[in-house]
């Protein structure tokens, strides 16, 4: 029964990484098309992609604990 759960687990943490790094891609498209509306923060946002980034590949590569 753990076994079940666990595969469920799993596949939801891939899933979530990848719509995290679909909307990081949705985030830096917006941030680079529209720099002259953000002027000084065009940075934060795209640091911000950045970190949405990181966590999706992160989530993706982990495997969870048995």
């Amino acid at each position: 029964m753990s076994e079940e759960g666990s595969l469920w687990i799993g596949l939801a943490e891939k899933l979530f990484g990848l719509i995290l790094i679909i909307a990081s891609i949705v985030l830096y498209y917006f941030t680079f098309t529209s720099t002259d509306t953000l002027s000084i923060f065009t940075g934060l946002f795209g640091f911000l992609g950045t970190i949405v980034l990181i966590a999706g590949i992160f989530l993706i590569i982990i495997k969870p604990p048995e």
